[in-house]
């Protein structure tokens, strides 16, 4: 089965088609021109299923539901809920959750046996905990590296943003803002492992997408994997859910 998974972010619009068990193509869009996300999917065969995640608004939600309009299928757009795929949403109000958290939840479930860190950062970074037994406990978000940059330079006089490089004893402006950043981003995922090991769940693997991965990735002190589209592998499982049902 050919499915098209799609991920529509702060930032990009991730997409890619999946069949036999694989990726076979993978591209993006910026969002901010998510209108010409028709041009970027020519060429690709119609899907059977087209699963959708989209936190970046209701004209990208029109603006991908036009550029897949002429296969005829109707795409599944993501939305969290208490079970899919073999997690359950600990969530005090399980359809609040983003459906890029959710999908990367249930991706992460799928590739690795064991209690998860799942972390993904880029504009903003959310970092959440999924026990042994395949059970959302919970997570935070943190505004990411450019955002807190870009907070100091519009809300302080002296803090203008400037280019800098992480050091562990900063000696100027510019090199204690970066390192600033990178080191609440590492502390807020040390934090979430030593909680999860506090409560019972044994070293528990931080799984790392998002693409501000490589600045965090040095400064992580877990075990840990890294994945390219962790969205997109849950968008893909759902699917294939979803179609199972379907022939059943």
């Amino acid at each position: 089965m050919k499915l098209l998974a799609i991920d529509a972010g702060n930032t990009r619009v991730k997409w890619g088609l999946h069949a036999d068990g694989a990726w076979t193509r993978q591209g993006w869009v910026p969002t901010g021109g998510s209108a010409a996300f028709a041009e970027a999917l020519a060429g690709i065969e119609r899907p059977a299923r087209i699963v959708v995640s989209n936190v970046a608004g209701e004209a990208v939600r029109a603006a991908i539901a036009h550029a897949v309009s002429s296969y005829g299928v109707e795409p599944l757009w993501l939305a969290a809920s208490s079970e899919c795929c073999g997690v359950k949403s600990g969530y005090a109000m399980p359809g609040q959750l983003g459906a890029d958290r959710w999908a990367a939840l249930i991706g992460a479930r799928h590739r690795y046996d064991g209690p998860c860190v799942v972390v993904s950062v880029g504009t903003t970074m959310t970092v959440d905990a999924l026990s042994a037994d395949g059970v959302f406990l919970g997570g935070c978000i943190v505004p990411g590296l450019d955002l807190m940059q870009r907070a100091l330079d519009r809300n302080t006089a002296q803090l203008a943003r400037a280019p800098g490089r992480f050091l562990y004893f900063p000696d100027n402006t510019g090199d204690a803002i970066m390192s600033g950043a990178i080191n609440a981003l590492a502390g807020a995922v040390d934090r979430m492992v030593g909680y999860m090991q506090e409560t019972g769940e044994h070293e528990p693997l931080v799984v790392l997408s998002g693409g501000a991965a490589d600045t965090l990735e040095p400064h992580l002190r877990a075990r840990l994997e890294r994945v390219e589209n962790l969205v997109l592998d849950g968008l893909a499982r759902v699917g294939l859910q979803e179609q199972q049902e379907a022939d059943r």
